[in-house]
């Protein structure tokens, strides 16, 4: 599986806290294992963010994705943003 990160997901990792950025850690390996696991609750988006999906990264956190075609047209899953839910959806 291809994980790529935008500018834009790497500032705003780097600024959350701590705790939080251990869990986005966690939370992308168990994406790279299983993206269906549960506790990742991984869907879709609607409305500005449709075409992109989410998954949980704790109660309040999210890391938003899409997934594109490289030149080899595989699938690589490129995380956009990362943040609380009313910095993200707000």
């Amino acid at each position: 599986m291809n994980i790529k990160y935008s500018a834009t997901f790497k500032k705003q990792y780097k600024k959350s806290p701590k705790k939080i950025q251990e869990k986005v850690k966690e939370r992308i390996s168990l994406f790279v294992q299983d993206p269906t696991n549960q506790l990742l609750n991984n869907h879709a988006l609607t409305g500005k963010f449709q075409g992109y999906r989410s998954i949980n990264v704790t109660g309040d956190w999210r890391a938003i994705y899409s997934i594109r075609l490289d030149l080899k047209s595989k699938q690589e899953y490129y995380f956009e943003l990362v943040g609380t839910h009313s910095q993200l959806y707000g």
